[in-house]
């Protein structure tokens, strides 16, 4: 009934208009039902289907450099639905059809043609949904590391600690590893401190993890703690585990150098020395008859 309705109410307004419009009746009415479709779909997504997406972005707790592509990617796909409901419904069945097939070909050769673009684009959607990092934080990857300052959805841009930016296709990472060494609120850190064999381990353990305690970079809970990890050629190794919090690159490599000058001090001061690298050559001479040599006897 709806769908006659609507036909007898289009048969109607064409003949209102035929006398008036002539042989275009027909084109005025078509062009008349497509616009008026496509502000309706218009109309629907602002009304509802934007405030609807902004709810789900809610509940998920996408931040706002996620939302903006998303909320573009679902503007386009609505937009493209509704431009294809109304060439159906303006009665351009015949060049919806062609535009289709059209559209199909056109859609491969692009594939082909853009699949690193594409590649990207997919690991941007990834990376906005899943969070491996955020703007700010601080990633190492492939022997790189920096601080994010832009995430799109083809490229990521990463600072260097040597004010370098970088521009990273979003593929390179999401198909390896991403240490995020920022992403909980506390980092562990561990430096091996070398001491002569002929040195006390117990008293250097004890000034290794007394010095911890007295910085105020290093956290109480976890304790410091100290392991012997390493009888080298020339020293003894004492690997010293600590942890900071609310870490960032900065704060990282100052509470660490704090922490190593202290010990490296307390040291000093107790006696306990940190050896240089030792090598010992051994080796035999024998001499010969000078005139093995082509001298004289």
């Amino acid at each position: 009934m709806g769908a006659a309705a609507d036909g007898a109410a289009v048969v109607a307004v064409a003949g209102t208009l035929e006398p008036y419009l002539g042989p275009l009746t027909g084109l005025v009415v078509d062009a008349a039902i497509f616009l008026l479709v496509v502000v309706a779909t218009y109309v629907l997504y602002k009304s509802v289907i934007a405030p609807l997406t902004a709810r789900l972005f809610d509940r998920q707790g996408l931040d706002e450099h996620a939302r903006r592509p998303l909320q573009k990617l679902v503007a386009f796909v609505v937009l493209f639905a509704g431009v294809t409901v109304a060439f159906g419904a303006a009665g351009y069945q015949g060049f919806l059809r062609s535009l289709a097939t059209i559209a199909a070909a056109a859609t491969l050769a692009i594939g082909f043609a853009l699949q690193d673009v594409i590649k990207n684009f997919v690991a941007g959607v990834f990376i906005y949904t899943d969070k491996p990092f955020r703007i700010g934080d601080w990633i190492e990857w492939q022997g790189n590391s920096g601080v994010v300052e832009d995430i799109s959805l083809r490229v990521t841009r990463v600072r260097t600690f040597d004010n370098e930016l970088l521009t990273v296709p979003n593929h390179a990472l999401t198909s390896d590893v991403v240490k995020n060494p920022v992403a909980k609120k506390t980092l562990r850190l561990k430096f091996v401190f070398g001491i002569d064999y002929e040195d006390d381990v117990e008293k250097a353990t004890d000034i290794i993890v007394e010095e911890a305690e007295k910085s105020d970079a290093i956290l109480d809970d976890p304790a410091p703690s100290v392991r012997l990890t390493e009888l080298a050629d020339s020293y003894v190794g004492l690997q010293s585990r600590i942890w900071i919090e609310d870490p960032s690159r900065a704060d990282f490599v100052k509470a660490r150098a704090d922490y190593v000058k202290a010990v490296k001090q307390r040291f000093d001061e107790e006696g306990i020395s940190i050896p240089f690298p030792q090598r010992t050559v051994s080796g035999r001479n024998e001499w010969a008859e000078p005139s093995s040599f082509g001298g004289k006897s």
